[in-house]
């Protein structure tokens, strides 16, 4: 495993992290045992950094990463995301109130004093031009509430607007072989003021592991089935927002570029971290085996400039005019 720093934080994080959605709900049945064996497997391997929510599983994922951290004696960096709960989930509710209160309630699930790194969970795009928001966070850090702050956020324009902010630590944006706006404007601003990037839905919501198909079931409570045209949340976080019939033939396309000795998720991983203003990806996994194939990636030799152009084509042809314009 290899690790990279996560800009203003000053901490090195495994390049392949953990991400902690699918283990507290919305990606259909999981067992808290095998969601427990998964993140150990993922931290014999070298993982030292997680990304969870409060909302994921209303606080089941952060127990979860509560009861890990009780379990093992290396030091595991974790980070949790506010804001989601607000109902409605409209700009005027992002006050430092209620993202205080939200953050006391994390603070009892990780069973910790201090929250290493709080992002805002994709707020509405008004949010980001509310400074005193950002100032009550400030205020936040030199409590000792939080060590850093960051945001998650949906569109480049919100990340290009949150790094204006000086005290913004960290951006967590959508980035894959799928969504590659972020690779041009936003990563140029994030490296030039050391702001770090956690890249989330690497994988387009599986579909580049390459092993969907058409007729591929999803069960009812699995926002693969329920929220392909935005009706919970962002489309965008379904399958990055790409129809699911294209995105599979677009896989076939990236299929044939397949390096030798890779799966496709380890190529589709391995293709973002070949970015170096990205700090870590972090994969879902609900079973060891998959922690198991994501961390390989990062064991896995560069992907050559043909196959990257290869790549930025399948892009331009077939998926960047679902996609790009939008986020």
């Amino acid at each position: 495993m290899k690790y990279r720093v996560l800009g203003k934080t000053n901490i090195k994080v495994s390049e392949v992290s953990f991400g902690a959605w699918a283990i507290g709900g919305a990606w259909g049945s999981v067992k808290d045992e095998e969601s427990l064996a998964a993140l150990h497997k993922a931290i014999d391997l070298g993982v030292n950094f997680i990304d969870t929510a409060d909302v994921y599983g209303d606080g089941r994922s952060e127990n979860l990463v509560a009861q890990l951290q009780a379990e093992r004696s290396e030091t595991i960096h974790v980070a949790t995301k506010a804001g989601r709960k607000l109902n409605p989930h409209v700009a005027e509710a992002y006050t430092i109130e209620n993202i205080r209160a939200f953050v006391e309630q994390s603070l009892k699930n990780l069973k910790t004093d201090s929250i290493e790194l709080l992002q805002l969970h994709c707020p509405p795009t008004a949010v980001y031009y509310n400074p005193r928001l950002f100032e009550g966070l400030d205020k936040m850090v030199v409590d000792g509430k939080l060590q850093n702050y960051g945001v998650s956020v949906e569109k480049v324009e919100e990340a290009l607007k949150a790094i204006e902010y000086p005290g913004v630590s960290t951006v967590q944006i959508i980035f894959n072989m799928f969504r590659q706006r972020p690779m041009d404007l936003f990563f140029r601003e994030a490296r030039a003021k050391n702001v770090g990037v956690i890249v989330r839905v690497p994988l387009a919501s599986g579909l580049l592991t390459g092993k969907m198909k058409a007729d591929t079931p999803f069960e009812a409570d699995d926002h693969r089935l329920f929220n392909r045209h935005g009706e919970a949340f962002d489309k965008g976080e379904t399958f990055s927002g790409v129809p699911f019939e294209t995105g599979l033939l677009a896989v076939e396309k990236i299929r044939a570029l397949l390096p030798q000795g890779m799966t496709m998720a380890q190529f589709a991983l391995k293709w973002i971290l070949q970015f170096d203003a990205v700090s870590c990806v972090i994969p879902g996994a609900k079973r060891p085996e998959q922690a198991r194939d994501n961390c390989g990636a990062s064991d896995m030799g560069d992907l050559s400039r043909d196959t990257m152009e290869k790549i930025r084509n399948i892009y331009e042809e077939d998926v960047k005019c679902h996609v790009h314009h939008l986020w």
